[in-house]
């Protein structure tokens, strides 16, 4: 836990600024929740941008970070989980407290009124908290994906990946298709961290401890079937202060170049002490 205290108070210090590289180690499926057209197409296309370039929505990435974040502090339990939505079969469950040295909450924003929890007692937060962590959009890097790539793919910048169930009754086969990003394509990170009290330098190891999770794990759809590994690197972080904004201060670079998300890790232990 955090040594936030409910008197904490909030104001802007600065901003850190982490921008980096995500690198796919297998292919990745971000859906965009329909089905191609198109003669042949993939069931299960990638989400585009209006250039028709897949991208990966800074939601996905942030939401897939608090999740692994979630599960490793133990906080999956019914008793630690709220409704976003109730819908049947859409249902959506979050962690949400009232506990004002809660890193999620503090991290990722804490939700103002009433909310239902999964199960016990509704939560009725006393004060809303706003989310430190802001996560943008990753843009693919075009010349990362190869001549040589573009040789074996289906599509200009996509390939197919093609899946079958089997019924376990019948043996019947059941053809469905995959679109995505192939390996060792890359995408452009950039996260930024608002920095709204000296104890908010805490927040920086809970990010780097959520990007090292998702190295170990899958982002986007089919994970469990060998999509979606990505990996980190190639940081930088910069600080601008709350005199940058108002042009009376420069950026200050604390790392240059961190080659792997272990790298930053490494070194955030030294520049989060400079944010207090």
């Amino acid at each position: 836990m955090s040594s936030h205290t409910a008197s904490t108070k909030l104001g802007l210090i600065g901003k850190l600024l982490f921008d980096g590289e995500m690198i796919c180690e297998t292919g990745l499926h971000i859906g965009a929740g329909k089905g191609s057209l198109d003669l042949g197409g993939a069931d299960n296309p990638v989400v585009k941008d209006a250039f028709g370039r897949p991208y990966v929505p800074g939601s996905s990435l942030r939401g897939r970070i608090r999740s692994l974040l979630e599960q490793a502090a133990g906080l999956v339990g019914p008793e630690d989980l709220v409704y976003l939505s109730r819908r049947r079969g859409q249902e959506v469950r979050i962690h949400q407290s009232d506990d004002p040295g809660d890193e999620i909450c503090l991290l990722f924003g804490r939700n103002p009124g009433r909310m239902e929890r999964v199960s016990g007692e509704a939560l009725e937060p006393s004060a809303a908290t706003p989310a430190r962590l802001t996560v943008y959009d990753a843009m693919l890097e075009l010349d990362s994906i190869t001549p040589q790539m573009r040789e074996n793919l289906d599509d200009e910048l996509t390939e197919v990946k093609s899946e079958n169930a089997i019924d376990r009754v019948t043996a019947q086969s059941n053809a469905r298709t995959l679109e995505r990003v192939p390996a060792g394509a890359r995408f452009r990170v950039r996260m930024v961290l608002d920095i709204l009290c000296p104890e908010d330098r805490e927040l920086v190891a809970k990010l780097l401890e959520g990007l090292r999770l998702l190295e170990d794990d899958a982002l986007g759809g089919g994970g469990s079937r060998g999509s979606g590994r990505v990996r980190f690197g190639n940081w930088k972080v910069c600080w601008r202060s709350r005199g940058y904004y108002a042009g009376a201060a420069g950026e200050e670079v604390l790392v240059e170049r961190a080659e792997t998300t272990a790298d930053l890790q490494a070194a955030s232990r030294e520049f989060a002490e400079k944010l207090s």
